[in-house]
């Protein structure tokens, strides 16, 4: 089963959703000519995080999963977060209810249809097979019920896809190695390896065997650094790592040096501007770094990471960023090309997809 985006060479170079409310987010009303005519690429997502509520019903009742929850309203109440580890531990209860490929499928194609109403035009997509593995699903259940869905993305959705198999740092990295060593050996349709979760106490160089391996196998490598971590996890990540691009990365504005040198690289940093005000990465959105990131000549997109949790898909994240930010038609174009040439999709879909940015009259 192939990624279905057409190759892989590596890239080198909304009514807006309340960032403060648990409601699951409705496609916003991007004013004309903003980024709901854009043509994007959504660069971090993890499909796990596209969970919305009611499909967490719909999936347990399904599979005979009495969840800890009495309504969808309870649910929604806890999706207030006061850091990243409090998100994960609803974030990881929450996947009890995907026990089948079709669950997995399911899912997936949920995402996808969301995202084209937002814009996307290619997704590079995480999947935490470590996380489904602890709880008994197999690897062929979880990899092989969200690949069904991608092989097709591009005739159902419009949408090219790959598939990112990302690990959790927190674990160890045996268990890393054993599981990458497991979906090569599947043929695994995956492009490339990722690095989440709990970031603090976790830096990169704890890792330096598994990208080792993933270089070697001919992934791409990309991780998060710089949310919660310090600027010097973003160094580790490219230096020890040999990473292709950053998740996150906006402390990196506390070094200048640093920035200095991801300008100097093109070093793609995946920006998700939502997500950070609902973890508390930032105090409010109106203080977010971006637009600083822009100023300083940055190579960043912008990103949902896990739409269904905080407050919206790339279109909202968009809508918000304009409306409380008052960041320009321009702003939103350069971002977009951004994502386009930061991705891993082969030349001739950036190219397509450029294009179509080009001849959006924006």
């Amino acid at each position: 089963m192939e990624p279905n985006d057409g190759g892989a060479d590596a890239g080198t170079d909304a009514a807006a959703t309340d960032p403060d409310s648990g409601a699951a987010p409705e496609p916003a009303e991007i004013p004309e000519g903003v980024n709901g005519v854009l043509p994007v690429a959504e660069l971090h997502l993890h499909i796990e995080g596209t969970l919305e509520p009611e499909l967490i019903f719909a999936l347990a009742e399904r599979n005979g999963i009495q969840l800890p929850y009495a309504d969808l309203d309870e649910l929604r109440s806890r999706y207030e977060f006061t850091d990243l580890q409090s998100f994960l531990d609803l974030y990881y209860a929450n996947m009890a209810v995907l026990q089948t490929e079709q669950d997995f499928a399911d899912m997936t194609r949920a995402y996808l249809a969301r995202a084209g109403l937002a814009g996307v035009r290619h997704a590079e997509i995480m999947l935490d097979p470590q996380a489904h593995l602890s709880r008994g699903i197999s690897l062929e259940t979880c990899v092989n019920g969200v690949a069904s869905v991608l092989a097709t993305s591009r005739e159902e959705f419009g949408i090219s896809t790959l598939l990112i198999a990302a690990f959790l740092r927190d674990l160890a990295e045996e268990s890393a190695l054993e599981v990458l060593e497991q979906l090569l050996a599947m043929g695994a349709p995956i492009a490339g390896i990722g690095l989440d979760s709990a970031e603090v106490g976790n830096p990169p160089a704890k890792f330096e065997r598994l990208f080792a391996r993933a270089r070697e196998a001919g992934l791409h490598r990309i991780a998060h650094a710089g949310e919660e971590g310090p600027p010097s996890y973003i160094i580790d990540a490219l230096d020890i790592l040999g990473v292709e691009r950053i998740d996150h990365g906006i402390r990196c504005m506390e070094d200048p040096e640093l920035v200095e040198r991801l300008v100097n690289e093109l070093m793609p940093l995946t920006v998700c501007p939502l997500s950070n005000v609902r973890l508390r990465a930032v105090d409010t959105l109106a203080a977010h770094p971006l637009p600083a990131m822009l100023a300083a000549g940055l190579n960043v997109s912008v990103n949902s990471d896990d739409p269904a949790y905080f407050g919206g898909y790339v279109d909202d994240n968009f809508a918000q960023l304009k409306s409380v930010i008052g960041l320009s038609e321009f702003d939103f174009v350069r971002m977009a090309a951004n994502s386009i040439r930061s991705s891993f999709a082969s030349e001739e879909r950036k190219t397509e997809l450029l294009a179509e940015l080009a001849a959006s009259g924006h």
